[in-house]
């Protein structure tokens, strides 16, 4: 299990009701079931729509269970938003 900060941008951030917070989790798919726990309601509602960075790198399409998360990493949450 790997710990790093997981930032919330433009709507998830309001969403969150925070700009990050720390993950505790082996994987994307593991970080993500804790933030949902965390934050019930708006906040899952709007991951359904993000796109996620990992350390710089786009997760893209790969399914969450199979992406990696590093030891002092970040997970960026990126909501769309208008003139992107």
């Amino acid at each position: 299990m790997a710990t790093g900060t997981i930032r919330y941008w433009a709507a998830a951030k309001a969403a969150a009701g925070t700009a990050e917070e720390p993950y505790a989790a082996a994987t994307l798919a593991e970080a993500l079931a804790a933030v949902r726990e965390r934050h019930p309601g708006e906040l899952t509602r709007v991951l359904q729509r993000c796109s996620f960075l990992i350390d710089g790198d786009p997760v893209g399409t790969r399914g969450h269970e199979t992406v990696r998360l590093a030891e002092g990493g970040t997970v960026e949450v990126l909501p769309p938003f208008a003139g992107g």
